[in-house]
């Protein structure tokens, strides 16, 4: 019995040391790295060229106004965000004298011309005379000396109408220089908007901006059925844009949307704000229909994407698998495969791919991971 312990107890170790050893290596077996994957497809490929700071969206027209005359406010029938007419009061200044003198220059014209009709009467019935006794002198029935007395009379009066006529012509353009002085204390509309500001209350004084000191708008008018993007593009991409390119539009207040639209103006100079980071301002405009433009506000925050070039139905892969030059890792067996692919058009979203993958396969996303290496064994997470 003895001996037979005995001759077990080489196989117990040996058993123990087999399970320990195949524990060691499982231990110590490098883990598969998990990685996040993207199979390789079909699709459109776009080449574009984005802006390099935040775009705005801005209105076609846009108008700051002040009253030209300083004064007090003493009507303010609109409120802000109410909508305008062209030619609409926005704004009107205390002007109880320019009015009453407006008053009497109605009231002298009426004068005016009352005095006219009778100075013109006088000078008809003058006439009349006159031509009476030029026709008894011929008779000789009347006396030349009277005669010739009745035509001088004629024609002072004659002359005397044509004064009054002028005196009430003078009259009516005192009416329209006391309209003029009537008008610049009121604000009007030039076209029709939305207003975005009133800097300004009732009984509160206004006064014109200094020469060289700009002073806040007392009404910010804005045209809001008109609006575009205005946007800077890097000078290095700025000549690869021109005028009628089509354009991707998207802002933050619209997130996952995108507005197709167009390149309407490229700035024919280039700002250098910042020395480093010299752009070209272009502005882009969205093609939607009126329904869809009318929940954009002037002032959004917007980027644009101009397509320089267009490929459908190419194989494609995310932008962001694509190493430098021109590498992908490919899950392939369960290992990684590191793999140079040649590439055709590309954007921020998506490049083609020309050779090097076939549709299906899978190429590694998270290719910022640690441990992504080539020969590496890797799981998809």
């Amino acid at each position: 019995m003895a001996s037979i312990k005995r001759a077990r107890t080489p196989i117990l170790i040996a058993v123990v040391i087999v399970a320990i050893a195949a524990g060691w290596r499982l231990t110590t077996r490098p883990q598969p790295v998990r990685v996040a994957v993207v199979a390789v497809e079909r699709g459109d490929v776009l080449s574009t060229v984005s802006n390099t700071r935040a775009g705005t969206v801005d209105a076609c027209r846009r108008a700051g106004m002040s009253p030209s005359l300083g004064g007090q406010i003493a009507r303010l029938p609109v409120r802000k965000g109410d909508s305008v007419t062209t030619g609409q009061v926005m704004l009107e200044l205390w002007n109880d004298d320019l009015r009453a003198e407006l008053e009497f220059a109605r009231r002298d014209v009426e004068a005016s011309r009352g005095r006219k009709e009778e100075v013109c009467v006088r000078a008809d019935v003058a006439r009349d005379e006159a031509q009476r006794l030029k026709s008894l002198l011929a008779k000789g029935l009347a006396a030349e000396e009277e005669t010739a007395r009745a035509i001088g009379e004629a024609k002072a009066r004659k002359a005397g109408c044509n004064a009054a006529r002028d005196a009430t012509k003078v009259s009516e353009a005192q009416v329209d220089i006391k309209i003029a002085r009537l008008e610049r204390t009121l604000l009007r509309a030039p076209f029709d908007g939305v207003i975005a500001e009133i800097n300004g209350e009732l009984g509160e004084y206004v006064t014109p901006s200094p020469v060289g000191i700009p002073t806040p708008p007392t009404v910010d008018l804005i045209d809001s059925s008109c609006l575009y993007i205005s946007a800077p593009i890097d000078e290095v991409d700025a000549p690869a844009v021109r005028t009628g390119q089509k354009a991707l539009i998207t802002m933050d207040a619209f997130p996952g949307q995108k507005f197709p639209g167009f390149v309407r103006r490229v700035a024919p100079y280039v700002l250098d704000v910042e020395k480093q980071a010299r752009t070209v301002e272009i502005e882009a405009e969205i093609e939607s229909p009126d329904q869809d433009r009318q929940v954009l506000l002037p002032g959004y925050s917007a980027d644009v994407e101009v397509i320089l070039a267009t490929r459908a139905n190419v194989l494609r892969v995310p932008t962001q698998v694509v190493l430098g030059g021109a590498r992908v890792y490919v899950l392939a067996g369960g290992m990684l495969v590191e793999r140079e692919i040649e590439t055709g058009i590309s954007s921020w979203e998506y490049t083609e791919v020309v050779a090097g993958l076939e549709e299906g396969e899978l190429v590694v996303l998270s290719v910022d991971r640690e441990g992504v290496a080539d020969g590496v064994a890797a799981v998809v997470e």
